[in-house]
């Protein structure tokens, strides 16, 4: 990460730290401008914008007809011009009546140009289950993006990580598409003042261990550590890791860890089926660490349905710590 060893840290919400990042870009650099749905006056649907629009005004913060396809157009147009805008859906689930804008224009424009222009946007998507919400406000489909070249996905699962991403997002010269969990808006950390920014397509090795490999993204990072801390007064040691992006995969991390410990789970909320653990697995069987499992590779995923919208169902139908200690008693002790 580049940060100013001598910069201060506060404790900032993961919410807040993205305000804070969308406030240094807009005050550093004129071509900056927020879009999306209610991110003005009202402040965002997560309350993510905040007052930025009392401070920068309604030309630098829009908000955008109830249409995503069009302000998601309106975006990419803008990226084309030379502005780096920010563009905030609603919920993730919307951006399927964007699709068209990000996936054949956004990730396709510079390669279709012949590199003659490229198409630096920003796109924030809040994601995943835990609100209430049901199932067309609770989807993890970050994958869906992630499978398109041109694209870089990331997840960010601290407020530390949710700022340096941002701000390393808006210096990147292609389409990022930034997904954040809607549960961890209000967990606090402890995040640099200033500018700084998080490299996209480097994981974070969160716990360091020696039995276990678990490979984990946005919120399940959270259950994968604590899930560890259990598994340490076990005697188990496993290493946790925060893939943070999934395009591109930081390759090495995952594949060193998995040569060190000899076993592999991965942990996502979305779907299981085509999800980033099918991704991460066959990276892992295509190279040599395949040679160094010693038990078969978990992938542990959201269910084959729709999220509930009732509180318990909600949480059954997505990993959870006892699924993820489940999981690790039995690589570990042969039980597969």
């Amino acid at each position: 990460m580049n940060v100013d060893v001598k910069a201060e840290t506060r404790e900032l919400s993961y919410a807040e730290a993205i305000r804070e990042a969308m406030d240094i870009a807009l005050e550093s650099d004129p071509r900056v401008i927020l879009m999306g749905e209610d991110i003005g006056v009202y402040g965002g649907a997560f309350q993510v914008t905040g007052d930025l629009v009392h401070k920068y005004g309604t030309d630098r913060v829009m908000d955008t007809p109830i249409s995503e396809l069009g302000g998601a157009g309106v975006a990419v147009g803008a990226a084309m011009t030379g502005l780096r805008p920010i563009f905030e859906f609603q919920f993730s689930d919307f951006a399927a009546l964007a699709l068209e804008q990000i996936v054949n224009q956004a990730a396709k424009l510079r390669y279709m140009l012949g590199g003659a222009i490229s198409v630096p946007l920003v796109m924030r998507f809040p994601a995943g289950s835990g609100t209430g919400a049901a199932a067309q406000h609770s989807q993890s489909l970050e994958a869906w993006l992630a499978h398109v070249p041109g694209l870089k996905v990331v997840q960010p699962s601290t407020p530390e990580d949710a700022k340096g991403l941002l701000l390393a997002a808006l210096e990147d010269p292609d389409p990022v598409m930034i997904y954040e969990h809607k549960i961890l808006y209000k967990m606090k950390g402890h995040v640099p003042a200033g500018h700084y920014t998080t490299p996209i397509g480097k994981a974070a090795i969160r716990r360091p261990g020696k039995d276990v490999t678990i490979v984990a993204t946005s919120i399940m990072v959270h259950k994968a550590l604590e899930a560890a801390k259990t598994l340490a007064n076990e005697g188990i040691e496993a290493e946790v890791i925060d893939l943070r992006t999934i395009r591109p995969i930081d390759r090495e991390t995952v594949l060193a860890s998995v040569r060190k410990t000899g076993r592999m789970i991965c942990v996502y909320e979305a779907v299981k089926t085509l999800g980033i653990g099918a991704e991460i697995s066959a990276m892992v069987a295509e190279s040599d660490a395949f040679d160094y499992l010693d038990a078969p590779i978990i992938r542990l995923g959201g269910a084959e349905c729709p999220i509930p919208y009732s509180p318990e169902l909600e949480k059954a139908v997505v990993p959870q710590v006892p699924d993820i200690l489940q999981s690790a008693r039995n690589l570990t002790k042969g039980r597969l």
